[in-house]
């Protein structure tokens, strides 16, 4: 049996990136799938990214990683571009757009947001027809295929649904959680590469991490944003609430 450790959103968050990898690492799995994200938010996008290509097998764009890829007229951007470097920007700017394989007889895909955009957002409470929309594919997919299993970032809110047979999936937030302080991955195990029908798992880990260690390492900065990010992995609530 294939154990895979599905981590997204890091957010330039390394306390608690080294502590998820702790953890992963006592669990003795040794392939790590990101969904993006790498960046952001946090004080500590270029060391998100080193570490992230040095322990991951496959990673996604997510749309930070997009955004602060690109020329911008934002602060924000100028920051996060000026910590990354140009190097680590070229990285992150061609990064696929998915991840797709079979496993224990079930089509997989996984990507950062939906499998037509890094900036569609949905949530667990949105309506059906449009949370269901996430196993169809686009021409931004590998295959023109329906999938049997979706995971995606994003929304930093970890969850799993049926939905008439098929299986959705949001690995939540490494390094910006926003439904309770501490980071969430995924691990995924069944029979890689296998058409057969064969036992499957998916299971949900939350990791605690010194997260004032993460703020006093904000701090040390000139961050933008830094009293938004402070109460988002203090309290887990989106800045865009309060």
């Amino acid at each position: 049996m294939k154990r895979i450790a599905i981590i997204s959103d890091i957010h330039g968050n390394m306390p608690a990136l080294e502590a998820v990898l702790k953890d992963i690492a006592e669990r003795q799995i040794t392939s790590i799938y990101c969904l993006g994200d790498l960046i952001g938010k946090g004080p500590s996008s270029d060391l998100a990214v080193d570490t992230v290509r040095t322990h991951c097998e496959q990673v996604v764009s997510g749309n930070w990683d997009d955004f602060i890829s690109k020329e911008s007229e934002l602060d924000v951007v100028h920051w996060h571009q000026a910590i990354l470097g140009e190097e680590r920007l070229q990285y992150l700017n061609q990064l696929p757009f998915s991840i797709e394989f079979v496993m224990s007889g079930k089509f997989i895909r996984l990507f950062h947001a939906s499998p037509r955009s890094l900036y569609e957002r949905v949530q667990p409470w949105d309506d059906q027809e449009q949370r269901e929309s996430l196993f169809e594919s686009s021409d931004r997919c590998v295959q023109e295929k329906i999938a049997d299993v979706v995971a995606y970032g994003d929304i930093h809110n970890a969850y799993m649904q049926h939905l008439n047979g098929k299986t959705l999936i949001n690995v939540g937030s490494v390094g910006n959680p926003l439904d309770m302080t501490q980071a969430s991955y995924v691990i995924m195990e069944g029979e890689m590469h296998s058409t057969a029908i064969a036992p499957f798992n998916i299971q949900f880990i939350r990791v605690p991490y010194d997260i004032e260690l993460a703020i006093r390492q904000a701090m040390e900065t000139d961050m933008p944003h830094l009293g938004e990010y402070k109460r988002e992995l203090r309290t887990g609530v989106y800045r865009g609430l309060s």
